[in-house]
């Protein structure tokens, strides 16, 4: 199929976690993650580090183990309530295709894994203590840059894909089935596929720039729309 233009392609990638379980092509995971490599790193350190899984029993053994974090994960969600601007409607059948996917996790034709390489340095900074929560929180800013750059080829080349976190709450267990060194770290996983008939990409809604933009000063919304 022809590839969408970079902004309808952030346009229509919505999460999606109904996945066919066709293979998809090596050519197509090399331009995912050669998008992904375009992002930028914090000191420019090129620190991301991807693993593909294709293996029919290495994302049997993933999928198990995605089924036990998503329930720890779980425990963070029990009092959440829904945003005004989600329904419970929709709410619902975001969760059930959360639950859809854990159940077909080992299906998924392939699972990109996103982590980070800590050097000594990038680990261990010479920070004040009361600071350490700061870097901590900015960490992120050197791999999910790459993870929405994924995101966003995926839809332009017609494949679903989500952004799940929830495998780096066991990240040991990760380690121990892919061989991953002591320096690397969890971020995120992406499971690529075709959508399957009835779950494509489509319109993503968001709020208005007005009501989450402001010019100068907070209260001050955005102008327009």
């Amino acid at each position: 199929m022809e590839e969408m233009g970079v902004f309808q392609a952030m346009h229509m990638a919505r999460a999606l976690r109904r996945l066919k379980p066709d293979p998809v092509p090596d050519d197509a995971i090399e331009k995912i993650i050669d998008a992904g490599v375009r992002a930028p790193t914090g000191s420019n350190l090129q620190n991301w580090r991807f693993f593909v899984i294709k293996d029919a029993e290495q994302r049997r053994r993933i999928a198990e183990i995605y089924r036990v974090a998503i329930d720890l994960a779980g425990r963070a969600y029990v009092n959440r309530q829904a945003p005004p601007h989600m329904t419970k409607d929709r709410q619902q059948k975001m969760m059930t295709a959360a639950r859809y996917l854990a159940e077909h996790f080992a299906e998924v034709p392939v699972l990109i894994l996103a982590w980070l390489k800590m050097t000594p340095d990038v680990e261990n900074p010479q920070l004040p203590a009361d600071q350490m929560p700061v870097f901590l929180r900015l960490s992120g800013g050197s791999i999910f840059p790459a993870v929405q750059n994924m995101i966003v080829a995926c839809a332009a080349l017609g494949l679903g894909t989500v952004l799940t976190t929830v495998l780096a709450y066991k990240e040991e267990e990760m380690r121990k089935i892919l061989g991953a060194p002591a320096d690397l770290r969890l971020y995120a996983a992406l499971p690529v596929g075709y959508p399957m008939e009835g779950y494509g990409h489509g319109p993503v809604k968001r709020l208005p720039l007005r009501e989450v933009t402001f010019l100068d000063r907070y209260g001050n919304n955005w102008p327009r729309k």
